[in-house]
Order: C-alpha cells, then structure tokens, then sequence
C-alpha cells in the first residue's frame, strides 16, 4: 500500500483534522471507480472521517461535488509536484481537473491558497 503524497498526518481527517476517536477515519481514493488503484499506486488517497466527510456528512465526498472536485484538484496538483507533468497526469487519469484561465494556464496563487482556509487554522501554512 503506498503512502499518501496528499496528507501528511494520516492520523487526523484530511477535511476537518479530527483524530477519528468518535467517527473512526477511512481511505478515500481520490480518483476512484476504474481509477481506485491507480490513485493507489500514485499515492492520491486522504483518510477522512468515516461518516461526517467519506460518505453521509452533508459536505461529504460521495454525496458533495464541490467537495470531490476540490479533492481531486487537490491530487492532482500532488500528483504534478510529485511524479509528473499535467500531460502525463491527463495521459494517466484522462483529463485536466485543475481550473485554467482563458490563457490555458492554471489560476493564481489565491485559488491554491484555498486549501488550507478550506481545512481549516490547523493545516494553515503561511
């Protein structure tokens, strides 16, 4: 099983940084379905809360878009800083989830700063 790129403290949610002690953490694959083991392979997998983030939360991975979409922009800018170019990723995985500007480049420093306000004080890195 190969090591997350994506998150650093395995013990804690990726989303909200609880300790699973009340709601036990579970993997997520971000790029799951056909994609499940090749996220594996690369490493694109958080642990999140079982039930409040991974699966009946209302701002739960598998019932909240938003949420699985900035997921996988999230691994995919791991995936490019890690392992590779945006074209290998979209050799890879099959397209480009990353918002782009009408130039064709990927938006500013403001968008990816968005990470660490959406996950809160405890994963602010300024």
């Amino acid at each position: 099983m190969a090591e997350s790129i994506m998150q650093n403290d395995e013990r804690r949610c990726y989303l909200c940084g609880a300790n699973g002690s009340m709601d036990p953490l579970h993997w997520h694959h971000v790029f799951g379905a056909s994609n499940r083991k090749i996220s594996e392979k690369y490493g694109l997998k958080v642990r999140l809360c079982g039930q409040k983030c991974h699966e009946n939360g209302p701002e739960a991975v598998h019932r909240n878009k938003q949420t699985a979409t900035r997921l996988k922009e999230e691994g995919q800018r791991a995936f490019e800083n890690v392992h590779g170019t945006r074209e290998e990723f979209m050799k890879i995985f099959g397209r480009n989830y990353l918002p782009e500007t009408d130039d064709g480049t990927e938006q500013g420093a403001d968008q990816k700063k968005g990470r660490e306000q959406w996950h809160g004080a405890a994963y602010d890195t300024d």
